[in-house]
């Protein structure tokens, strides 16, 4: 099991934060289907900004199960501090602080993995936020900024240091974005530096991928991020296989239509209709990658009520497209 602060996670095998994927609705999900813990979205630290709805939504937490986990983003030390404590008294578990982002809105407010360029203020930020509260603050950050600055062992021993019960370590680097393959040598090499917990985060796709890196890293625990869109039954899937080493059957049709049946519902509870439709457009698109012709899912995107978009949900899933298997087998 996976030990953080004072907390043991039901398994070892978590939802990554992903801005405008992890909300409330696909977190309570993922946690249902096996994730040992899920991670919010990143929450702006600039406190002034929490007014919005997204914002809002963001920072409410009512009714979830699990550790409740709230990444923290920004690049001054006094306002990730505020934000920590103010997260805390929400009634949030753990703080997460988010040097692993690469896109290009956050790095260029030095935010995100832009600052593991200044190792200098990276260890102003962690000392600032541990010091904030009284929960554990974890770190979520890459291997480094560019292949020629790969830092992350300086930047976990200095974590370590600061009071960081836990660190998840992407495989790229900041200009790497999503591109090309995750590497393990450098998770594995932070892993030897360092006595806290490390959890391996990048192209954990599959069982057999996670035992593969679990193998290849030491690491205490996987992160599993994109490869969760559309397919939240990868937590189970995961956690069977390092369990009992074998695969557990593929997702019925029935068992896929109720789950997106479900999410939606929640979306719709949780952001309103309107917004809720809109929504679930992105997530019935990762649903049905594999299950829809590009023009029927381009119908589902102009869909605008509930019903609508439960009866296509049912029609698309009667009249599947064939579809490649992990296995490599075809099915309808």
């Amino acid at each position: 099991m996976l030990r953080i602060g004072p907390y043991t996670l039901d398994n070892r095998v978590v939802l990554a934060p992903m801005a405008g994927v992890t909300d409330r609705p696909f977190r309570t999900l993922c946690y249902r289907l096996g994730a040992g813990m899920t991670v919010s979205e990143m929450v702006t630290a600039d406190k002034r900004l929490w007014h919005t709805p997204k914002s809002r939504l963001r920072l409410d937490h009512s009714g979830e199960h699990g550790l409740k986990s709230v990444q923290i983003a920004g690049g001054d030390p006094d306002m990730l501090a505020d934000a920590a404590r103010a997260n805390a008294d929400h009634g949030a578990e753990l703080i997460d602080i988010n040097m692993g982002c690469p896109a290009k809105k956050v790095c260029n407010k030095a935010a995100g993995s832009a600052l593991m360029r200044d190792e200098a203020l990276v260890e102003r930020i962690l000392e600032a936020v541990v010091n904030a509260v009284s929960i554990p603050v974890t770190l979520k950050m890459r291997t480094g900024w560019s292949e020629d600055n790969r830092n992350a062992v300086r930047i976990a021993r200095m974590a370590e240091q600061a009071g960081i019960q836990a660190l998840a370590v992407h495989g790229r680097t900041r200009t790497q974005r999503y591109e090309g393959a995750a590497e393990y040598a450098t998770i594995a090499a932070v892993k030897q530096a360092v006595s806290i917990p490390v959890i391996a985060n990048g192209d954990i796709d599959s069982p057999e991928k996670a035992v593969q890196v679990l193998e290849n890293t030491g690491a205490d625990g996987l992160m599993i991020g994109r490869p969760a869109q559309g397919n939240p039954w990868i937590f189970r899937d995961i956690v069977h296989y390092l369990n009992h080493g074998e695969r557990l059957p593929p997702v019925t049709r029935d068992e896929r239509a109720l789950i997106m049946h479900e999410h939606l519902d929640a979306l719709y509870a949780h952001y309103g209709e309107h917004m809720g439709t809109r929504i679930a457009r992105k997530h019935v698109g990762w649903y049905l990658a594999a299950h829809a012709s590009m023009e029927a899912k381009k119908a589902f995107n102009t869909l605008e009520s509930p019903s609508d978009q439960h009866v296509f949900v049912d029609d698309v899933l009667s009249h599947p497209l064939p579809h490649t298997l992990p296995d490599g087998t075809v099915a309808a």
